[in-house]
């Protein structure tokens, strides 16, 4: 069977680019379609595969500017041949779904999310814009909506990574979602034998991760918080912190792990699609302390792993906080802790894609000649 995989622009390896790579795990002679290529930033198993580009990559410094070129990528999907291919796996956060296909074709779309900076951020982004992007924004975000919503009915199926992104999906393009986790590497997580005295916040430092809630949060309290990330909030954050929070960038993944294992409980205190943070501590047998909306309401199960907080203020977060630690400290279970992380783990991830496709497949041959033939090929 030939499979395509497109993803919306490959220049670094975050939470999108771990789902390709199960992808093209899954399909080792799949070939790559993206508008932008930085091969230095994405890992080797994404190297592996033959990666094409369109001619956004040859515009005037495309790896830098890539998103300011976003008005011209549907069109440029659009002018990929993808005619040979019997399925493709749409990889969307960006524009990647806009690709032209046979009608025989299965086109399963892997929705991150609807694009935020056109729809429910848009007003976020255009107020945080420099002067002459307001300006043009409107226009241009109204040529994408048009475009993003008209290219859902190109989607045969789409699939997205959490029950929020999920009612996102149902309320942009009106249509139904299949939700399955994106792949996390759970077997990378250890316990410890012994916790220390302080809390964890782990990722990107940007606004809408609301670290600087937390911050607040813990210069009233004067417990211990740790932060491991970069973005364009650390600055401002340094600035805002006490002593008794410790801000130290970007780690390797091995001291992050450690930290993960060694800390009293993860603090998530924003919004988010899906969230691999909350499991990638939960499967290192830590609990969470999360905002009650978003993504994290598949994974921080109230009193199960984790403690919900619906108060999204510093007073609200301290609260959760003093509910956590007025627990017994054999509450959170480590054991318990991982086997729930186990189901987001990258072969269940597998498992749940092939068995979508296995589904689907049939269903596109039924009137053909020789309909069974990729649905052997899938098995094979």
């Amino acid at each position: 069977m030939e499979v395509a995989i497109v993803h919306y622009w490959l220049v670094s390896m975050r939470g999108g680019e771990k789902v390709l790579e199960a992808l093209c795990e899954m399909f080792p002679e799949a070939d790559v379609f993206t508008n932008v290529y930085a091969p230095e930033k994405v890992s080797a198993t994404i190297r592996k595969h033959r990666v094409q580009t369109t001619f956004i990559q040859k515009l005037p410094l495309a790896k830098r500017w890539y998103q300011k070129y976003m008005p011209l990528m549907p069109f440029a999907l659009e002018q990929l041949d993808l005619s040979g291919y019997d399925l493709v796996i749409s990889s969307e956060s960006g524009p990647a779904k806009n690709v032209i296909l046979n009608p025989e074709t299965l086109h399963i779309c892997y929705c991150h999310t609807p694009m935020r900076y056109i729809w429910d951020m848009y007003h976020d982004y255009r107020r945080n814009a420099g002067l002459l992007t307001r300006m043009f924004m409107p226009l241009i975000a109204h040529w994408l909506r048009l475009s993003d919503v008209a290219s859902s009915n190109r989607v045969d199926v789409f699939v997205a990574n959490s029950n929020f992104i999920a009612k996102r999906i149902q309320k942009i393009y009106r249509r139904e979602a299949v939700v399955i986790p994106p792949p996390v590497d759970t077997q990378r997580f250890h316990t410890a034998s012994k916790h220390d005295d302080f809390y964890l916040i782990a990722g990107q430092l940007v606004s809408y991760k609301r670290v600087d809630l937390a911050v607040e949060a813990f210069n009233l309290s004067g417990k211990r918080l740790v932060i491991i990330g970069s973005g364009e909030e650390e600055q401002l954050l340094r600035k805002k912190a006490l002593p008794n929070i410790e801000l130290l960038s970007f780690q390797s993944d091995q001291v992050l792990a450690d930290y993960y294992s060694r800390c009293r409980a993860l603090i998530f205190p924003g919004k988010e699609d899906f969230g691999i943070v909350p499991v990638e501590a939960i499967a290192s047998g830590r609990p969470v302390i999360a905002y009650g909306a978003g993504g994290a309401l598949d994974t921080v199960i109230d009193g199960k792993t984790g403690i919900l907080f619906n108060d999204q203020t510093a007073q609200g977060l301290n609260e959760a906080i003093d509910r956590f630690e007025s627990l017994p400290g054999d509450h959170f279970g480590e054991e318990q802790l991982k086997r729930f992380a186990s189901q987001f783990s990258k072969e269940s991830f597998k498992t749940r894609i092939h068995q979508l496709i296995q589904q689907q497949l049939p269903q596109t041959n039924e009137s053909g000649p020789g309909g069974n033939s990729r649905e052997r090929d899938i098995n094979e």
